[in-house]
């Protein structure tokens, strides 16, 4: 495979067609780490300074090592025809099962929940695996199912397919978020290689539905007198009257609207934040938005909105000149995975959904987290590369 690759670049170079490099894709990446990194410490600061003996880089760190090395492998991947990942689709789909199912004997515990295992020293998330071979195994059986896609056996087989790893990911690690991105991508995916507008309005009714129900049968056990309510359900309670559980579950939420509301237009400078000193909990993970807003205000948190709509635009345009369907899917699917997740971020700091524990990609600490998103941008920047500029 690589070699017919290699042999028919050679030939397009010959003919006057050049390979194509998305340097704007690369230069907004790195700008999204590089502020990330200077977030990260800003708001991580106080708290490693408390917790790691006066050790205040120690989450820059532990992130800036991870960086990269993640730097290093996406453009390893990127150098590599991303045909090449085809083959390891459904070895990905079964090592995800795998490991998931590790996290139950080996499983290392924070926080309440199970979702890390401990390979060779290193904290590693099987989430994060998961939503990269998702959009391998899927951009992989898309194509080989070719219009047997458009009937409703394909549709809903494809459907099917993220439905076990998002439950394990649901019940094994308690990991809603990751569980809803999973699903996110698959509908991402197949609305792009199958346009069924119906259909994909009946599902999005269903859930909306659904989710309603939900909320509705929570607050009539709240109002009932109910005791026994999961921490889901005490977390949706908290979402719809955050004051009233501000002693709890609502704490994390008031005290980063606190944030964002104090920031004001211009922000109280870098490194300025009062909320990070203690009060705000978990401010370098699911909520370093909330310190964003608080030290550069509104203008800075456009301005990283801006950057991210900047970065799906590049898919976009990649994904839309792929040289195939393969390529395309695979940008899409990560263009899915990374909307979602941005998305879901900021309606969790802002409030606009119950909190679901969930990084801001690029930004938020978490090593894992950061290599495998840089793999994904690598196999985009794979997919750029195929796509061939005639010169005029």
């Amino acid at each position: 495979m690589a070699e017919r690759v290699l042999a028919h670049r050679k030939s397009n170079k010959a003919n006057g067609i050049g390979t194509y490099m998305d340097y704007s894709l690369l230069f907004i990446v790195i700008f999204l780490l590089g502020f990330g990194l200077v977030m990260l410490y800003s708001t991580s600061s106080y708290e490693a300074n408390l917790t790691f003996d006066g050790d205040s880089a120690w989450y820059f760190r532990k992130q800036l090592w991870a960086t990269i090395l993640g730097v290093v492998v996406m453009l390893t991947v990127a150098n590599i025809p991303y045909h090449f990942w085809e083959r390891f689709a459904v070895l990905g789909y079964l090592v995800t099962i795998v490991l998931i199912l590790l996290i139950i004997p080996f499983g290392r515990e924070s926080h309440g929940a199970k979702r890390w295992l401990i390979i060779a020293g290193v904290s590693f998330q099987p989430a994060e695996a998961a939503k990269l071979c998702m959009i391998l195994f899927l951009s992989s059986m898309i194509c080989s199912m070719g219009k047997r896609i458009r009937t409703r056996k394909g549709f809903y087989m494809v459907m099917a397919i993220p439905v076990p790893i998002a439950l394990m990911l649901w019940r094994i690690t308690r990991n809603m978020s990751s569980a809803i991105i999973v699903m996110g991508i698959a509908a991402l995916m197949l609305f792009v290689s199958c346009p069924d507008y119906k259909r994909f309005v009946l599902l999005g009714l269903a859930a909306l539905v659904g989710a309603a129900l939900l909320v509705f049968v929570i607050v009539r056990m709240a109002d009932a007198g109910a005791d026994e309510l999961n921490f889901r359900g005490a977390r949706i309670l908290a979402w719809l009257d955050p004051e009233a559980y501000a002693s709890g579950t609502g704490f994390q939420t008031l005290q980063g609207l606190y944030a964002i509301g104090s920031g004001g237009i211009l922000g109280k400078g870098l490194g300025a934040s009062k909320q990070k000193l203690g009060f705000l909990p978990e401010a370098q993970n699911d909520m370093i938005f909330s310190v964003i807003c608080e030290e550069l205000g509104l203008f800075g948190a456009i301005a990283v909105i801006l950057m991210f709509i900047m970065l799906i635009w590049r898919f976009m345009v990649i994904a839309n000149n792929a040289p195939d369907l393969f390529g395309a899917l695979l940008v899409v699917g990560v263009l899915g995975h990374i909307a979602i997740q941005v998305i879901l971020n900021i309606a969790v700091v802002t409030n606009t959904i119950p909190n679901t524990g969930i990084s801001l990609p690029f930004i938020s600490y978490g090593g894992t987290s950061v290599m495998f998103l840089l793999i994904e941008i690598g196999l985009v920047l794979s997919v750029a590369k195929g796509i061939h500029l005639k010169d005029l």
